[in-house]
């Protein structure tokens, strides 16, 4: 075939590339409204993001790939039977330098557009929205504990993206694994924990935290109330010896350990380094040498397991925390009772729940009209425990996930703290409650 002329036909005349055309030319105009739309402020669930930075790039970049992929194929056909050589471009046919011109333009205005939506669908993914609206029902429950827990302002990627490009090419694989589970639904109910392959302490929370650098002890109280009309109030009052207790995570201490199963719960063998690099270690009753496996260093999450994703252990608890902050008024007679027996009633989804805990409340204070107000706080009150704690889609209830921190729901300081880990000088890891506190 030889070199085109002007007037002849062009090889982007051709079905496939002419939808390439319409699909890049209705991908750019979408995507510039999606930005007009979005700096209205006329988009607000965590879809549009997905639509806008996501779907809308990917159509245009597959109209791109069409355009060239008709020519070649437009190519072929018109070669079919003939020797082929290079087209040429004659710059002295003032059409062939205009057809340049424009190509050259939708060249930089296609680069730049690809390269905004990039940036903005880079910057979306990193949102907590996305983490946690996105894939809508696996990530709920983490999502509802996260938006009522301390580390709310904290976003997702800022604790499971590790520092480094290392760190973001190992999440986005995560992350492409778990897309695959949610478009087949083939991921766990509940999803397991814990969390394997999670960054270490090191590269996420100290960069707002200094471990080992605790000041100053803490005062804890530990209010209950008893299932009692009058909701009898028991505080205990608990010093917390913060500097020894966070001893384990100084810059200047090693402390490893090796455990036997996945919750890393049975803790066999533990070696500490002291700041002179002297080395201890520590074995199991059974074991005489150290098991076979690799060492895991002690850091912030070997104890605080669900720093951004706490869920009460027990309806009771909830109810006492409640109660406690004043979310409820401890006032109403029963409201303890009341409250745990519904938050504990067995319901099919969220929907049966939340009514079966207003019908419950509502009636057993329908005889006391006084307390009407009060008795609406308390069924608010507990629609809210309900729904940051129980999902029966994923099949997530009371106790499903549990937190190390102290030892009051697992095992926690007692996995290694059991005066039974002795070193072959004869030193004990020690059980003793002063070591960490004392009542007051």
């Amino acid at each position: 075939m030889t070199a085109e002329t002007p007037g002849h036909a062009t090889l982007i005349r051709n079905p496939l590339s002419l939808v390439g055309i319409w699909l890049t030319t209705l991908g750019a105009f979408a995507f510039l409204g999606y930005l007009a739309a979005e700096a209205l402020g006329y988009f607000d669930t965590p879809y549009s993001g997905l639509i806008g930075f996501v779907a809308v790039p990917a159509l245009f970049v597959l109209g791109l790939i069409l355009i060239p992929l008709g020519m070649w194929r437009e190519g072929r056909r018109r070669r079919a039977g003939r020797v082929w050589s290079w087209p040429t471009i004659n710059l002295g046919y003032r059409r062939t330098r205009a057809i340049l011109t424009v190509v050259g333009v939708l060249t930089v205005v296609n680069a730049t557009l690809i390269a905004v939506a990039g940036l903005g669908a880079t910057h979306y993914m990193e949102t907590t929205e996305f983490c946690g609206q996105v894939c809508h029902e696996p990530m709920k429950p983490e999502f509802s504990a996260h938006a009522v827990g301390s580390h709310s302002s904290v976003p997702c990627v800022a604790c499971h993206v590790g520092p480094g490009a290392q760190g973001v090419v190992r999440a986005k694989m995560n992350g492409t694994r778990q897309l695959y589970k949610v478009l087949t639904g083939t991921y766990a109910r509940p999803i397991p924990v814990p969390a394997h392959g999670l960054p270490s302490a090191q590269g996420t929370c100290e960069g707002c935290h200094t471990p080992g650098r605790a000041e100053r002890d803490v005062i804890r109280m530990a209010r209950t109330y008893a299932e009692d009309e009058t909701n009898t109030e028991t505080a205990t009052e608990v010093v917390l010896y913060m500097a020894r207790n966070h001893w384990h995570a100084r810059k200047d201490i090693r402390v490893e350990y090796l455990a036997t199963d996945l919750k890393l719960e049975t803790i066999p063998y533990v070696r500490v380094t002291d700041a002179a690099g002297q080395v201890t270690e520590y074995f199991a009753p059974g074991t005489d040498a150290r098991p076979a496996g690799d060492l895991r260093r002690m850091d912030c999450l070997d104890c605080h397991t669900r720093p951004a994703h706490a869920f009460s252990p027990t309806a009771d608890a909830a109810v006492d925390v409640a109660l406690a902050s004043g979310q409820v008024p401890k006032s109403l007679p029963y409201v303890k009772r009341e409250m745990v027996a519904a938050l504990k009633q067995e319901n099919p989804d969220e929907r049966a729940a939340l009514e079966g805990i207003r019908r419950r409340l509502a009636e057993f204070y329908a005889k006391q009209p006084a307390q009407a107000a009060d008795a609406e706080r308390a069924i608010t009150a507990a629609e809210r425990l309900y729904r940051t704690n129980v999902f029966p889609s994923m099949k997530v209830t009371w106790g499903t996930y549990l937190s190390q921190m102290g030892h009051s729901q697992m095992t926690g300081c007692f996995r290694c703290h059991t005066d039974e880990h002795k070193s072959r000088d004869g030193r004990l890891i020690r059980q003793d409650c002063a070591l960490c506190h004392k009542e007051m």
